[in-house]
């Protein structure tokens, strides 16, 4: 069988069953396990799948519910995380009224907002903080605190937001997928993202690379919902994706 008939069938099953194994494709394809492997190599390489140990699994399959504190958060893929935040600062204009989600790429963006008559509404404690600070005008909603993410949520805080309507909103996501949509591990966060985009006038989300093609418990957005702004051309599989934008 030629290598291209290989790859169609190999991406067809892992389709269908969102995991494969090496013997799997093995007894599928009558084709030796050596083979295989390197095929599934191949294939990772190209963004098609994720190779794991003994076999594959599908690209939107990298699933998480782990939730890591902003602490465990903040040097993680810093530069990138700072270049994504520098850029979606400079869509900020006169008069904007921001939607500032809790995490750290956006919170990067404060170092780099120059446009002063700007007013900031946010769920997180620490962004107010800087925010305020910096004599910006600036809005913290009401609410539980959250303690590892330093983010408010809860009813109080989706029906302070309900009355909103921001020119923009910029947020965090754990996970980006073009199936499962904009993922994060909490349900009472993922509803504080959910009514805070669904206010927003344009919505942006701030994904370093590695966030793409990983899934976490709660999706607060679908895919086409926003525009996601990263560093990184995005695995093949996202390709012909209208709203990702490539910042360098």
């Amino acid at each position: 069988m030629l290598t291209e008939k290989r790859f169609e069938e190999i991406l067809k099953l892992l389709d269908e069953k969102k995991s494969i194994t090496v013997t799997e494709i093995k007894e599928m394809l009558n084709t030796s396990e050596s083979t295989i492997r390197r095929d599934l190599t191949a294939l990772d390489r190209a963004g098609k799948l994720v190779k794991v140990f003994g076999g594959a699994v599908a690209v939107d399959a990298a699933f998480t519910a782990a939730e890591p504190s902003v602490a465990q958060k903040v040097g993680v893929n810093k530069e990138e995380k700072q270049a994504i935040a520098r850029y979606a600062a400079s869509l900020i204009v006169p008069d904007d009224f921001i939607y500032l989600d809790a995490g750290t790429t956006t919170g990067y963006m404060i170092d780099y907002v120059t446009e002063r008559s700007v007013t900031f509404v946010t769920n997180a404690v620490s962004h107010a903080q800087r925010l305020a600070a910096l004599n910006f005008r600036v809005l913290l909603i009401g609410g539980e605190l959250k303690g590892t993410t330093e983010a408010v949520v809860g009813n109080q805080a989706i029906l302070s937001l309900q009355s909103f309507h921001f020119t923009k909103g910029f947020f965090g996501a754990n996970g980006v997928s073009r199936k499962s949509g904009y993922t994060t591990p909490d349900y009472n966060e993922a509803l504080v993202k959910k009514t805070a985009l669904e206010q927003s006038g344009r919505r942006y989300i701030l994904a370093d690379a590695a966030k793409f093609g990983n899934i976490s418990s709660v999706t607060f957005a679908s895919f086409d919902a926003a525009e996601v702004l990263t560093d990184q051309v995005p695995p093949e599989s996202f390709g012909g994706c209208r709203n990702i934008l490539v910042i360098r």
